[in-house]
């Protein structure tokens, strides 16, 4: 039963903390958004942004947003005492259940439109 209820606390501070903190400051989150809109970054299954095509400032944007993400996870994961990896990984399986059609993802190594 102890094991149910910190899985549980466990992905519902996931589900209400990860948007606030991975996209940080709503400037942040607007670029990043332009940048997905434009196809240039895309969500993967490790948690992660990364870069679809280069070009502006995708690169930046990709590395600020995956730092909040990774200090986030960290911080979710020692609180709940459990792998970061564990965090990253249910992470990455929300950002592509949530990525919106006509955005990328990371499947199979390959970026497709979803």
């Amino acid at each position: 039963m102890k094991r149910f209820s910190k899985l549980g606390a466990f992905f519902l501070v996931l589900c209400l903390a990860l948007p606030a903190a991975a996209m940080g400051l709503q400037e942040a989150k607007n670029q990043l958004d332009t940048a997905k809109q434009q196809g240039l970054v895309g969500e993967t299954p490790t948690g992660y942004l990364d870069v679809v095509k280069a070009s502006g400032n995708a690169q930046g944007i990709v590395d600020a947003i995956n730092q909040a993400r990774r200090d986030e996870y960290a911080r979710i994961a020692e609180k709940h005492d459990i792998p970061v990896t564990q965090v990253e990984t249910v992470a990455g399986q929300k950002a592509l259940e949530r990525t919106p059609s006509g955005q990328y993802i990371l499947k199979d190594g390959q970026w497709v439109k979803k």
